[in-house]
């Protein structure tokens, strides 16, 4: 009987919750929280405690959004129990999504801080042959490409460098760094 008293009066809060009672609301949220807490850990007892509160105030964010559709004629925790399900499997995708990204390695790669191991043409090929495709854009390619990957510069010191405007950099880096790409598969 105690389980259904609890049923009536989280439905009674969220009904007055609808009706715009703030403090029905509050009291709703504080009573939910260590039903949902206790509903997320039930089902996935393999999750860490901060991805079970991650879970639980998704939940509670959804239940926000979500509340004008609750119909009071119903029972309310099934309805919120589903919301918390939905999103422990949201959960359960985002980390396999993830997960299926990432790459293990059995070395991490070194960095060194001697010069001579951090050499461009370990990374550019041949330097040369960069430097004569480089020569040989347009002008206006020529100094967006110089300024913005060779220098690093942002696009608004670019900008004021050049008198070039910042839509102007950003197509002439982009038709640079194509025919750069073009130029250097076809001399390789």
């Amino acid at each position: 009987m105690d389980r259904e008293n609890e049923q009536n009066e989280l439905g009674s809060l969220m009904r007055r919750a609808q009706e715009g009672d703030g403090n029905a609301y509050l009291r709703l949220l504080a009573d939910v929280t260590p039903i949902l807490r206790r509903a997320i850990q039930r089902e996935r007892k393999f999750l860490q405690p901060a991805d079970i509160e991650d879970i639980v105030q998704e939940t509670l964010v959804s239940l926000h959004s979500v509340r004008a559709t609750y119909d009071p004629a119903r029972p309310f925790l099934p309805w919120l129990l589903a919301i918390a399900r939905n999103r422990s499997i949201d959960a359960a995708r985002r980390y396999v999504r993830v997960s299926s990204n990432e790459v293990s390695v059995a070395e991490y790669p070194e960095t060194f801080s001697e010069e001579q191991t951090n050499t461009i043409e370990g990374v550019y090929g041949d330097p040369e042959a960069l430097r004569a495709a480089v020569s040989r854009l347009p002008a206006g390619q020529r100094r967006a490409v110089e300024m913005l990957k060779l220098r690093e510069m942002s696009l608004k010191e670019a900008s004021a460098a050049s008198g070039m405007g910042v839509n102007a950099l950003k197509v002439a880096v982009h038709r640079g760094m194509k025919a750069l790409r073009h130029a250097l598969s076809n001399e390789g």
